[in-house]
């Protein structure tokens, strides 16, 4: 990785320089410089172990990434005890341990880690026993959203706004989906772009709708890219263009969207 190998010049350069400065003063005062073979061996450097664990999971090599995340996270890494949770947790590399995938997200998030909080609600949300446990969830997308975690926020939206595990409350579906699409969030764009076009907890305000599903478009979301191209075939807060709406589903389609492959057939057998 560029970084690593930054990292790598920088610190060759620190190793040649300090070596002329030995010769230099071995010179001045007659001193035979000490022998290389005699220096103290270098310090391992965490932050190549991390970027090379990094390269193997990259490239899917679970096994081999496993134990250097694991060396540098119980060094006090963050990064590293968050891979190590999603590895637990996903499988990778190692048989599924809940246990452990929780251990190492809440060492990172003990340490202000606001994405492992966010990931421990996930594993909570989701149910690691098959039972999810929503009550749990909350608190942790909670605590992940008060530190600044748009994936948290966006999904404290989803709840409020599906009544799981709290009561269905679209005031607050909104609340946590606005502050997640100002941190950038393109599914918490999307999902106020519905929101105001179905008039979920406001008035229906189409041109509202439109304003974040191209936020959320500018961003890669196919699914906003296929509301898009509904609201311009149907007129709704724009003239009905149906070729401005093809152009939609055809960027929807291409970004994987399968329902904007179904409008692309649909339109095309009734020219």
């Amino acid at each position: 990785m560029p970084v690593c190998k930054l990292f790598r010049l920088r610190h060759e350069a620190v190793v040649r320089l300090a070596a002329i400065l030995i010769l230099l003063t071995a010179a001045a005062t007659g001193q035979q410089p000490p022998s290389p073979a005699t220096a103290p061996p270098p310090a391992p450097n965490p932050n190549a172990a991390l970027n090379h664990a990094i390269e193997l999971y990259d490239r899917r090599d679970f096994a081999s990434a496993l134990p250097l995340f694991r060396q540098v996270a119980e060094a006090g890494n963050l990064d590293a005890m968050r891979y190590l949770g999603v590895m637990f947790g996903s499988g990778q590399g190692v048989a599924p341990d809940y246990d452990e995938a929780l251990r190492w997200f809440r060492k990172a998030a003990y340490s202000g880690d606001a994405q492992a909080m966010c990931n421990i609600g996930s594993l909570y949300f989701k149910g690691m026993a098959g039972r999810p446990d929503y009550p749990e969830a909350l608190l942790w997308f909670q605590k992940s959203a008060k530190a600044g975690n748009s994936q948290a926020a966006y999904n404290l939206g989803v709840m409020y706004r599906d009544g799981l595990g709290v009561s269905m409350d679209y005031q607050k579906a909104l609340l946590y989906f606005r502050k997640a699409a100002d941190l950038g969030e393109d599914l918490a764009m999307n999902s106020l772009g519905v929101m105001y076009e179905e008039g979920q907890g406001v008035m229906a305000d189409y041109q509202e709708a439109l304003k974040w599903f191209r936020a959320a478009a500018d961003q890669g979301n196919a699914t906003a890219m296929y509301n898009l191209g509904l609201l311009y075939e149907e007129g709704k807060g724009v003239a009905a263009d149906r070729n401005v709406a093809i152009g939609w589903y055809r960027k929807a389609a291409a970004a994987g969207n399968l329902d904007a492959n179904r409008s692309l057939q649909r339109l095309s057998e009734t020219k």
